[in-house]
């Protein structure tokens, strides 16, 4: 009797352990990320490092006390933070009150883009079903890819933090520590939300996007909170990115508030793992709806199923950033009544900015659409690595058994991308526009608006452009098309203050744009960055006719 009990419990299977296989899909997430990973760290020191050493080299006390009367606008607000340490503005504290919002908004997309394509994008492609037929267990997937996005977060705030210390004068190691790892923690919050966005959806993109919606609102509650009160309100701390601001990095350091996101980051994986397991391997737990059994007459051409693919992503970019920049143009009105009074107490934004208000607001305007047109690039770059999730997936080798060519599916995607970049760069430049002309602002007027749309359009095309040529040529190689929008945020923002060479600051398309509302209209620069685009767009079919598909 014993004899048979012990056979019957030695032939009942083991128990899986909760985690198993987590750290060989670790190792597996790094090394296939490795690339990707290293680019990312690299740029976000190299912003760090970039702007402690401009805002110390560079800037003087009256021109740090200039920047702190520009942060104290309403704009300043919601484009920087609450602004702590306006009365004492160090370098230290310029780049707390200026830096920290950007570097959130790049690591929060960098969070949220890696969970997305290491959970639903795996499961969407096929390639999550391989990892759970082997010995992994049902949340080891979710659990390596936040851990892999926490050791690279962490990683990223030391070396940040070790920049800052290394080439600013004086600057705090606990502060930069605080700071740089508050934005670490902040971001990681926007990674969870995508690990439950992504149990809700059942494709990528829908994943994405809501997570990217989660961030634009947690971004305008903290704008809304901060210009309702002196450093922030109460209605700033519903928003994860005033967590970090709170700390009072440099000014008053306090560590509780980082307490708040890791609350939330636990909070989030709990919500995730119960949704996890109420819905199919797959699936999402808001069901897709079918679609019609046969196609329409519109929808049997390879340009009808771009613009399927692509519209969704076109609609909710177009509404946030039309409603933003909407927005960003009501305030001018504030912003020229707050600078004809600061003009006259300052004579440094005087001798910076001209000492009529109206300059001020061009020059205000000007920076503004250099910021619409990085944005719009971002949108472009995700647009011209659509063609290589679909070979990836395998739809584009389906597609291209029908009678389709290569040329005319891969002119679909590029010719319906380029015009959704250059309609979300019109609703950008035309809301700011029409959010201007609200309160009363005439001028510019609504012709200036419409040139600077027309010359800073191919230096847009120009991001789409070389994404589409390493995708032709290199397929592994497009998320260069990152690297290279980070290197031109760089050079336009911060090239001039440091007088890098004409040749270095020329890279960027944008180098080649005349002056946004300026007097002098030359565009002969313009002509010469849409010949490049030409010659890349060129390339980029060449190189994707010669090669060999790559699926998998």
């Amino acid at each position: 009797m014993s004899a048979t009990l012990e056979t019957r419990r030695s032939a009942r299977p083991h128990a899986e352990p909760p985690l198993a296989g987590l750290w060989q899909l670790y190792r597996h997430i790094v090394r296939r990320d490795r690339v990707r990973m290293i680019v990312w760290a690299a740029s976000m020191t190299l912003f760090a490092v970039y702007f402690t050493f401009a805002l110390t080299t560079v800037f003087d006390e009256a021109a740090l006390a200039a920047r702190a009367a520009v942060m104290s606008t309403p704009s300043g607000i919601v484009m920087g933070g609450p602004g702590y340490g306006l009365d004492d503005y160090t370098p230290p504290v310029a780049m707390a009150n200026e830096g920290v919002t950007w570097l959130i908004l790049a690591l929060a997309i960098m969070s949220i883009l890696h969970v997305i394509r290491h959970t639903r994008a795996g499961e969407e492609n096929g390639t999550a079903e391989l990892v759970r037929a082997s010995a992994v267990s049902r949340h080891t997937t979710a659990v390596a890819t936040l851990l892999t996005l926490t050791v690279h977060l962490l990683i990223i705030a030391a070396l940040g933090a070790a920049g800052m210390v290394l080439v600013g004068t004086e600057v705090p190691v606990v502060d930069a520590v605080a700071m740089m790892l508050g934005c670490a923690l902040v971001a990681l919050v926007f990674g969870a939300v995508a690990l439950v966005t992504a149990q809700v959806t059942a494709h990528a993109r829908g994943a994405t996007g809501a997570a990217l919606v989660v961030f634009a609102i947690a971004y305008a509650v903290r704008a809304a909170g901060d210009l309702q009160e002196t450093g922030g309100s109460p209605l700033s701390w519903f928003s994860p990115i005033a967590w970090a601001q709170q700390t009072r990095s440099f000014v008053d350091l306090r560590w509780w508030p980082l307490l708040l996101p890791l609350a939330a980051t636990v909070l989030l994986l709990v919500l995730a793992a119960q949704l996890a397991r109420r819905r199919d391997f797959g699936a999402g737990l808001v069901a897709g709806r079918p679609g019609p059994a046969d196609a329409g007459t519109l929808l049997r051409s390879p340009f009808a199923l771009a613009w399927l693919q692509q519209r969704g992503a076109l609609l909710w970019t177009g509404l946030a950033m039309g409603l933003m920049w909407f927005g960003a143009g009501t305030m001018m009105s504030t912003l020229n009544e707050m600078v004809a009074d600061l003009v006259d107490d300052n004579p440094v934004l005087a001798a910076l900015f001209g000492s009529e208000p109206s300059a001020f607001t061009t020059s205000f305007l000007g920076a503004m659409v250099l910021f619409i047109s990085i944005s719009v690039g971002a949108y472009a770059v995700v647009m011209g690595q659509h063609p290589k999730a679909e070979e990836a997936s395998g739809r584009l080798e389906l597609t291209l058994s029908t009678p389709v060519g290569r040329s005319r599916w891969l002119a679909a995607q590029l010719i319906v991308a380029g015009l959704g970049t250059l309609l979300l760069l019109a609703v950008s430049i035309f809301g700011m526009w029409a959010g201007a002309a609200l309160v009363g602002i005439e001028d510019p007027t609504v012709g200036d608006f419409a040139v600077v749309w027309a010359s800073y359009a191919p230096g847009v095309l120009a991001l789409l452009a070389l994404t589409a040529a390493l995708y032709g040529w290199v397929p592994r190689a497009t998320s260069a098309g990152w690297a290279a929008l980070a290197f031109f945020f760089v050079i336009d923002f911060f090239g001039p203050l440091f007088d890098l060479p004409e040749w270095v600051q020329g890279l960027s398309p944008f180098h080649w744009v005349p002056t946004a509302f300026g007097d002098d209209v030359d565009m002969s620069g313009v002509l010469g960055v849409s010949a490049v685009c030409a010659t890349l767009f060129a390339l980029a079919f060449w190189g994707f006719r010669r090669r060999d598909l790559v699926t998998g």
